[in-house]
């Protein structure tokens, strides 16, 4: 499977549209800034589907061109239990799978470009929010049935000029007629975000099928990549059905949500895929702290928080699989625990490791795990004396900072919240980072110290809390610690 994106600054549209925007770079090499992808190396990403290879056919000032390719091993499919139905049917074997675009595709799209998909960019940060001259080829697309104009209508109504190529069933034997697969070409003005995020959508709704499981979090992943362009579209809502597999239950969840941008989204199929080249989450030791990891120095810096300011009812915010949580069930001073995720997978690795199933009663009504999302108001999370955010909110769109502010200090209100997020400052001491690159690859953003203490006493003075900051993990001189800690404590009325 392959897909090709090209920058051309100098492009012009068959309507005679011409790239006008003061914010467009003239020269076309920066894209390569927007992607965090080097054009001078072949970059290899490992993932449970086959191979993503990144590289550069073309470099020049006037176009730049990068190539994602996914190598799709139909055996390993088959053998990793990713389709359904009898393993011994020959139609897992030999199928379309390693050549038509599909949810594979969209998930390496997802993994290797998710910092650009975020639109955000420290050496072209406006180019990254402003619509760029861009050129998408997808060589194969399966478009059968009666929806042979559907890939038109999609791409159309995202405001794309749309060609497209019939593939025959054979060229040497033109008589035998047309296949179902179609080679798309895309020309238009589009935010790279947008056109990524777009991307990662569409695809999988023309092939109308998944390789993964859909679950609750297809909605979160939906309503987060369909912002800014989703919402009016002309076929919204068969993109939603088709996006959710026609499941009822998760497509009214989707339409009720007339906002598209939740939190945090990438715990699916992409969040299985490492790089082979690039470090994830930087957890080392730290040696001003006799080697202990950075991950455990955050989670007793927030429980001795917690003890601090005589929690007894605490609320884990994006809980995650339970790594903070087994620590606070191991501590009787905490009365009642709740953790809440987006996930329902990361809920249920979360009851394993709190061993929910072999509890007794008593520990049952101690502790409870909920489905939930930062961004939504949950009036379930009321009444509690702390809220503990530990590395979330970097994974919020900045878009939705403010309805997470909302649902914690207006909905929630805790007697104190307590978060914990990097240090961007930092990332120049890990030396197998990559310059303006993020810790993790669902990073939305990560702040200076200036940046999060703005934001932290900006929230404060409107809600009613007073706020304070701490260091975790050896300080370094100009750069700071490696996370950084606000508490805020709600004020009397």
């Amino acid at each position: 499977m392959l897909v090709t994106l090209s920058y051309e600054p100098g492009m012009r549209l068959e309507n005679g549209a011409a790239t006008a925007s003061e914010s467009h770079a003239a020269d076309a090499t920066a894209l390569s800034h927007l992607l965090r992808k080097h054009p001078e190396r072949v970059q290899t990403f490992s993932a449970p589907v086959g191979d993503i290879h990144v590289f550069y056919p073309e470099v020049t000032p006037e176009r730049c061109t990068v190539a994602m390719l996914l190598e799709v091993d139909p055996v390993g499919l088959v053998r990793s239990k990713r389709f359904r139905g009898d393993p011994m049917s020959l139609g897992h074997y030999v199928n379309d799978r390693p050549y038509a675009a599909s949810s594979m595709l969209a998930v390496a799209i997802g993994t290797v470009f998710r910092s650009a998909m975020s639109g955000r960019s420290e050496a072209f940060p406006e180019l990254a929010a402003s619509p760029m001259p861009l050129h998408i080829e997808i060589p194969v697309v399966s478009a059968g049935g009666n929806q042979r104009d559907l890939a038109r209508r999609l791409f159309e109504g995202c405001g794309w000029q749309y060609a497209e190529d019939v593939v025959p069933l054979d060229p040497a034997f033109p008589e035998w007629g047309a296949s179902r697969y179609r080679s798309v070409e895309l020309r238009g003005i589009v935010p790279l975000s947008h056109a990524l995020r777009q991307l990662y959508v569409l695809l999988p709704v023309l092939d109308d099928s998944k390789h993964y499981w859909v679950g609750d979090a297809e909605v979160e992943k939906l309503t987060r990549a369909g912002d800014g362009w989703l919402a009016t579209h002309p076929e919204r809502e068969l993109i939603t059905r088709r996006y959710l597999l026609n499941q009822r239950d998760l497509v009214a969840r989707s339409e009720a949500a007339q906002d598209l941008a939740p939190e945090d989204p990438a715990r699916d199929e992409a969040s299985a895929v490492r790089p082979q080249t690039v470090t994830g989450t930087r957890e080392q030791p730290d040696a001003a702290t006799q080697g202990v990891p950075l991950r455990i120095q955050r989670a007793e810096a927030v429980l001795d928080v917690l003890h601090e300011v005589r929690a007894h009812t605490v609320i884990d915010m994006g809980c995650g699989p339970g790594a903070l949580l087994t620590r606070l069930a191991g501590d009787r001073s905490f009365t009642r625990i709740v953790g809440s995720d987006v996930s329902a997978r990361s809920l249920e690795q979360a009851a394993r490791a709190l061993k929910l199933d072999r509890a007794s009663d008593v520990q049952r009504e101690r502790i409870e795990l909920l489905h939930g999302s930062v961004v939504y108001r949950d009036t379930r999370l009321q009444g509690f004396d702390a809220m503990v955010l530990m590395e979330v909110i970097e994974h919020v769109d900045p878009s939705r900072l403010d309805a997470l502010e909302d649902s914690v200090f207006v909905c929630a209100r805790p007697g104190a919240v307590i978060v914990t997020t990097p240090n961007v400052e930092y990332n120049r001491l890990y030396p197998d980072l990559e310059h303006g690159g993020a810790r993790h690859d669902d990073h939305r953003f990560e702040w200076t110290r200036a940046e999060f203490r703005a934001w932290a006493e900006g929230v404060a003075e409107r809600r009613g809390y007073s706020v304070g900051f701490r260091p975790i993990g050896g300080e370094h001189p100009d750069c700071g610690a490696p996370t950084q800690l606000a508490l805020f404590r709600r004020e009397a009325a």
